[in-house]
């Protein structure tokens, strides 16, 4: 049933996607195309913005985990010369509609072109990897130039000006990695402990050193029993965890429920500030960019574990 439900979305989609190309030939329309999260449109904004048009199914605090495409995903999708996905399972309500999709036109999962030996495996789904790679920026440059590959690809004729776009833009993502290097490597050793709501963040502590826990497992779909919520009340005593961290794209339940937790037993820990895991900022504000989502995390982590960080971070551009 699932199947044919599938494939009677695709035939839709191929009826209007010939309608959508049709009108394109003859408004002579920059190539349409459609990325799931915020990060790879963030890329394809820095190296082909104005050769294309941008439709990103998924918004700010958006859990790309639990997301199911809606009615009008489909509609732009069958508008789409080039679908982006990251892949590795972070879409996992979408995995099997955009293989599908795959059949008809170009479908890339970017973040499945990285190198295995970069890739953490996933302890949740075996033969899997976590798919957080955006966490490291030498990883997610990578990602960046699978993008890059994908837009030439459509636009054989801007090669020289996508590659130029691309090299600029890894520089800035390169001074990145080295600010994030920089402020998280002033924390105290014994303080680089992040805990957070869900496991988004083990490609960051593998770049920076730090031990890294979440509430939840890599999928925000896992649940946090009550012995798990014990013995992470008992950890952060034990371990003198400095700060708690919640997540834009993930309720704080858990969190302030472990902040409790701890106060229950006489032991006070602070909620740190609230980190962007598996979505970048609001559209137009500096945090709605790659760079801006990543300075903002490690200035904020920095800071609340007692690292030396600008408060306005990297640019100083963070409000």
């Amino acid at each position: 049933m699932l199947r044919i439900k599938i494939c009677f979305k695709l035939f839709v989609l191929t009826l209007l996607a010939m309608c959508a190309q049709w009108s394109a030939v003859y408004a002579n329309e920059k190539p349409n195309v459609v990325v799931t999260t915020g990060m790879i449109a963030d890329a394809i904004s820095n190296i082909a913005d104005d050769l294309v048009n941008i439709k990103v199914l998924m918004g700010s605090g958006v859990d790309p985990h639990a997301y199911r495409q809606t009615r009008s995903d489909i509609v732009a999708l069958a508008n789409a010369d080039l679908v982006l996905w990251n892949g590795l399972y972070l879409e996992a309500q979408m995995e099997e509609f955009l293989l599908e999709l795959a059949n008809d036109r170009p479908v890339v999962a970017v973040a499945e072109r990285v190198p295995n030996n970069l890739l953490i495996g996933s302890d949740e789904y075996d033969g899997r990897y976590d798919p957080h790679l955006w966490m490291d920026p030498s990883i997610w440059s990578y990602v960046v130039l699978n993008v890059k590959d994908a837009l030439i690809e459509i636009l054989p004729e801007a090669k020289t000006r996508i590659s130029d776009n691309t090299a600029t833009y890894l520089k800035e993502v390169e001074q990145l990695q080295d600010y994030a290097n920089r402020v998280l490597a002033s924390v105290p050793q014994k303080n680089r402990i992040l805990l957070t709501s869900h496991d988004a963040f083990n490609y960051f502590g593998q770049a920076y050193g730090y031990n890294v826990i979440g509430i939840q497992g890599i999928s925000t779909e896992s649940e946090a029993g009550l012995k798990r919520m014990s013995e992470l009340v008992d950890l952060i005593i034990e371990k003198n965890v400095q700060a708690v961290f919640v997540e834009t794209s993930v309720s704080d339940r858990n969190i302030r429920a472990l902040v409790e937790g701890v106060r229950a037993k006489g032991y006070e820990v602070s909620v740190g500030g609230e980190l962007f895991s598996d979505a970048m900022g609001e559209p137009g504000s500096y945090e709605g960019t790659y760079i801006g989502m990543i300075d903002s995390n490690s200035t904020t982590i920095a800071t609340a574990l007692g690292g030396d960080a600008p408060t306005a971070g990297m640019l100083n551009k963070i409000n």
